[in-house]
């Protein structure tokens, strides 16, 4: 009968010391940039969102998710692109995510403009209102399309 002993890798102690200091700070980061995204829907959005998502305002709600679920996919796409280095992964999270959050609060301007929809009242809404899921689908398409291009 044989018997195996079951034997870590001498580093295994430094390497997991390591990863679990890389989820800590990437979800620093991530938080950093959800939470930056979501005040710089709020500071180009009429009304205060906060109070708005709060307060359960169907179209804030959901406009509001969509953004964060599109930070989100931003996020992870510059992890995974430079899961290597950790320093590197934690500046390409940033700096994309940075250019994320810019090109997604232009894009809703470019498309209320075009689509003629008026995000600030649309979002003040009580009654939930179908133009709301274009704005969000906008938010998760360019989430999308920043996040491959960023792969």
């Amino acid at each position: 009968m044989h018997t195996h002993i079951l034997a870590l890798d001498p580093d295994f102690g430094a390497q997991l010391g390591r990863g679990i200091g890389a989820i800590a700070l990437y979800a620093i980061i991530g938080l950093v940039l959800i939470l930056a995204g979501f005040y710089a829907i709020d500071w180009t959005t009429p009304g205060k969102l906060s109070d708005l998502v709060r307060t359960g305002k169907p179209n804030a709600v959901l406009v509001t998710s969509a953004g964060l679920v599109s930070m989100a996919f931003i996020i992870v796409v510059a992890i995974t692109s430079s899961a290597s280095d950790l320093t590197a992964g934690l500046i390409t999270s940033l700096v994309y995510g940075l250019i994320g959050i810019i090109v997604q609060v232009a894009a809703v301007r470019i498309l209320e403009w075009a689509t003629r929809i008026d995000i600030g009242e649309m979002i003040q809404s009580e009654k939930y209102s179908p133009a709301s899921a274009v704005v969000a689908s906008a938010h998760v398409a360019l989430g999308l399309v920043v996040a491959v291009a960023i792969s």
